[in-house]
């Protein structure tokens, strides 16, 4: 990765100077990005995934799917350095639109809804309703993810796991 770094840094400032399509740019600064959080520099990478996502924002409008993945890509960095309270507004915001847009079955819709609830049950100042709303988010989640992609699927298997240890953790929480 310490290689790739100083390529994907020596490209960008090579795109920059030559004025290459804002799209273009976009790929580039991800790419790097998903190079510094690789590297464990999450706040380069945040820094950097939050230009994206501003930069397709403007480019796209929030309703266009290269909008709604910048936005997951930059709320999972957020979650990976525990700025629970940034990733959860963030996908609060944006998974309305996901579901009016993309579906509720589409794979990038059921990735946020995901996120949104690991997100609410990580957080430390989780109250009770936000814990059965990440146990509901991710039941509805997992049943939606087998049916459409199977269950061999990352995604689904990935969805059980948390959802055992979030209902290990909300019974645990309903007992005290």
């Amino acid at each position: 990765y310490e290689e790739a770094l100083s390529v994907q840094e020596a490209d960008l400032a090579l795109e920059r100077r030559l004025r290459v399509p804002e799209e273009d740019m976009l790929v580039a600064q991800s790419s790097l990005a998903n190079t510094y959080d690789a590297l464990g520099r999450h706040e380069d990478a945040a820094r950097i995934l939050r230009d994206v996502y501003a930069g397709t924002l403007k480019l796209y409008g929030e309703e266009h799917r290269d909008s709604l993945l910048a936005a997951n890509n930059y709320t999972a960095t957020l979650f990976d350095m525990n700025r629970l309270k940034e990733a959860k507004a963030l996908m609060h915001k944006t998974i309305p639109v996901a579901i009016r847009i993309l579906g509720g079955t589409d794979r990038l819709t059921l990735k946020m809804r995901s996120l949104y609830a690991k997100a609410l049950y990580t957080d430390d100042d989780a109250t009770l309703d936000d814990l059965r709303e990440a146990v509901t988010t991710f039941e509805d989640v997992g049943r939606i993810a087998q049916r459409v992609l199977g269950g061999a699927h990352p995604l689904v298997s990935d969805t059980q796991r948390s959802l055992e240890v979030m209902r290990v953790g909300l019974a645990a929480r309903l007992a005290a």
